[in-house]
């Protein structure tokens, strides 16, 4: 390992990593910074898609890290300062003590996605979803119910902003996504290959429980309050989750995994991807 000691926080070498709040609004020009042991052990899975370009952390954490900071694909340098340079390089307390930089995988085509998933593969798809804690919990539910990918509109938040791939527990790193296109340039494209699109939405009159599913779909998710545009929904099969009472929906998270476990236990394989 290159290991690197920093003792000041204006170090050049370690200028990726500095005034993370501000930059994190900005962009880093395909990089980005992800923290904790959960990220940097996903950055040494096969599984992962991003390459690791640096990392970063307290002296403290530098021996029990060894093992998988040797595992690290392409030998990145490893920077190691005492907490309060870590603090300051960051600025704020960064109690995990652990960020790496990483670059963003190449971009994905809807084709490429569909390309290489089976006749039963299940799709995560979103519209305008801004929260970078519900961008995180859609990828997370979808790696752990083994959707085949996930697609983004061009209104959706960034998935690699350093909080959204923290409430992922690393799966933004490592689901195949497709990003950019109109929400209705999804739906027109997804329907020409085939694939059934069902749009959650409260008003629907068909519910959840009664989808059986067969070949390959995907489920359409809105942002909390405006939820889909109508243009949208009536293109696809709406659906509800039943509610009690007088509630009419769920977080979109909460949505999405209710919906994939559900489609997971109708006895369709939601593996996805060929050969897996």
């Amino acid at each position: 390992m290159d290991i690197i000691r920093v003792e000041d926080a204006a170090d050049p070498r370690i200028a990726g990593f500095q005034n993370i709040r501000e930059r994190d609004l900005t962009g880093r020009e395909g990089l980005f910074v992800a923290e904790g042991e959960v990220v940097l052990r996903t950055f040494a899975s096969p599984a992962c898609r991003c390459r690791p370009v640096s990392v970063l952390i307290a002296e403290n954490r530098l021996e029990g890290l060894v093992p998988v900071l040797s595992a690290l694909p392409g030998g990145p340098p490893i920077h190691v300062a005492p907490q309060p340079v870590l603090d300051a390089i960051a600025g704020f307390h960064l109690h995990r003590g652990i960020l790496a930089l990483g670059a963003k995988p190449p971009l994905m085509t809807l084709e490429t996605l569909l390309a290489a998933t089976d006749d039963r593969a299940i799709l995560v798809a979103a519209c305008g979803i801004g929260n970078h804690d519900n961008i995180g919990g859609l990828f997370r539910n979808a790696a752990a119910f083994g959707a085949a990918g996930v697609i983004l509109d061009d209104r959706c938040g960034d998935p690699f902003y350093r909080k959204s791939i923290r409430v992922s527990v690393g799966a933004v790193m490592r689901m195949p996504t497709v990003t950019g296109l109109s929400g209705a340039e999804a739906v027109t494209r997804l329907q020409a290959a085939g694939v059934e699109i069902l749009a959650f939405t409260p008003g629907a009159t068909v519910a959840l429980d009664q989808i059986r599913p067969a070949g390959r779909m995907a489920i359409l998710l809105g942002s909390e309050g405006p939820g889909l545009p109508q243009a949208i929904i009536d293109r696809c099969r709406p659906v509800a989750i039943r509610m009690a009472g007088d509630f009419d929906s769920l977080n979109v998270a909460a949505t999405s995994a209710v919906a994939l476990h559900h489609l997971s236990v109708s006895g369709v394989s939601i593996t996805g991807m060929s050969g897996g």
